[in-house]
């Protein structure tokens, strides 16, 4: 008898596509069933958050060895988070964010806040410092690269 896939929920923008995020995909997915759903919050539009949806789905789809779905959340990660678990049920919750010297969302104790929300545990991976997409147009055009606009 087949084991249900463990449904896991990644957080991640400007990191959704990282080495360490890619690996720990490729790890879940060798080890047990898994299914993997990424939502990209904090984005400054829309069209940026669909943009890294389709850099990064094709990447962690491989990686996890079967499709992964996407989901475009809102301006807040906790709100986009909570509307996230609210409409499906995750084993998991991994956050992917940018080093801990530069993520807005370590800074304000994102993934102990959802720990408390949800109950499930939560994984972090931090990028290493100074990391910066190797998919981002030139200038990180879309992506708040100009003043005051960074992206966790």
């Amino acid at each position: 008898m087949d084991a249900e896939p463990r449904r896991v929920l990644i957080v991640a923008n400007r990191t959704s596509s990282t080495p360490a995020l890619l690996d720990l995909v490729k790890q879940r997915a060798h080890e047990a069933p898994h299914h993997f759903t990424l939502l990209v919050p904090d984005a400054p539009d829309r069209k940026a958050a669909d943009w890294t949806l389709g850099s990064a789905l094709p990447l962690l789809s491989r990686a996890a060895g079967s499709e992964v779905e996407g989901i475009a959340g809102g301006p807040d990660p906790y709100e986009a988070i909570h509307e996230a678990v609210l409409a499906g049920s995750y084993d998991e919750i991994v956050i992917s964010t940018l080093s801990k010297r530069s993520s807005r969302w370590l800074r304000r104790d994102l993934p102990t806040r959802v720990q408390k929300l949800v109950g499930v545990p939560v994984t972090v991976i931090s990028a290493e410092p100074g990391f910066v997409p190797s998919y981002l147009p030139q200038g990180g055009a879309g992506f708040g690269g100009g003043p005051g606009g960074g992206i966790p």
